[in-house]
């Protein structure tokens, strides 16, 4: 496993935003979470990669994910109805 090397930043917040997550120290836990999730949903890292700038094993990242509402399995709609086929196929194989 690689050593991560981590950058710290200067963001100015309204203390709205401070007051509404807690303590300075929870609101840039919050920022870094949701700043990884967010490259995370956009496809710029993969789910591992998340999950290891998060410090979390692969379960904890699906579970801070479904605990968020937010999809571990990000597929197209023509993935979808490609995954469909091939579960209906099974099924239909195996009856």
């Amino acid at each position: 496993m690689s050593t991560i090397t981590f950058t710290t930043l200067n963001i100015t917040f309204p203390q709205e935003v401070t007051a509404l997550l807690g303590t300075q120290s929870q609101l840039a836990e919050a920022v870094h979470e949701f700043t990884i999730l967010g490259l995370y949903q956009e496809g710029r890292i993969s789910g591992g990669k998340a999950a290891e700038w998060l410090g979390l094993t692969r379960r904890g990242f699906i579970s801070l994910l479904a605990r968020k509402g937010m999809d571990y399995f990000q597929l197209t709609s023509e993935e979808w109805t490609e995954e469909l086929a091939v579960v209906k196929s099974w099924c239909t194989d195996n009856a």
